[in-house]
């Protein structure tokens, strides 16, 4: 089994960073892919970003393509977004997940394939 606990979130104004973390404890070899999702009222969860564990390799939403970045710290098991620039638009409940399997790039920002989930982080941006 795999646990993840996120941490990090809060309210900021818009052009602003913030950091979340995910600690993952457990099983935390079996973990393949890793990724960041955001759900807002009334919406869908939706892919923010993913990479994979070992040999990097990440992916993107359109939305936050170069303001965040996905990192996973081996040394401390825990995954990483780093978030610039913030919109209100990435107001949200963000929630990191995880995966056993090495996911194909075209399914790694799909909530579906995942199996373990953190309880969520908000995120709010103000204008």
């Amino acid at each position: 089994q795999v646990q993840l606990v996120e941490s990090g979130g809060g309210s900021v104004q818009a052009g602003e960073s913030l950091r979340l973390s995910c600690a993952i404890s457990g099983n935390s070899y079996d973990i393949n892919t890793v990724a960041w999702f955001r759900q807002s009222p009334g919406k869908e969860r939706e892919g923010v970003a993913a990479t994979y564990s070992l040999n990097g390799g990440a992916v993107y939403d359109d939305s936050v393509r170069g303001r965040f970045i996905i990192a996973q710290d081996h040394g401390e098991d825990t995954i990483i977004l780093r978030m610039t620039n913030l919109k209100p638009e990435d107001t949200g409940m963000y929630y990191c997940a995880a995966a056993s399997r090495r996911l194909p790039t075209d399914r790694m920002l799909s909530p579906g394939v995942y199996r373990y989930w953190g309880q969520g982080a908000q995120v709010t941006v103000s204008s």
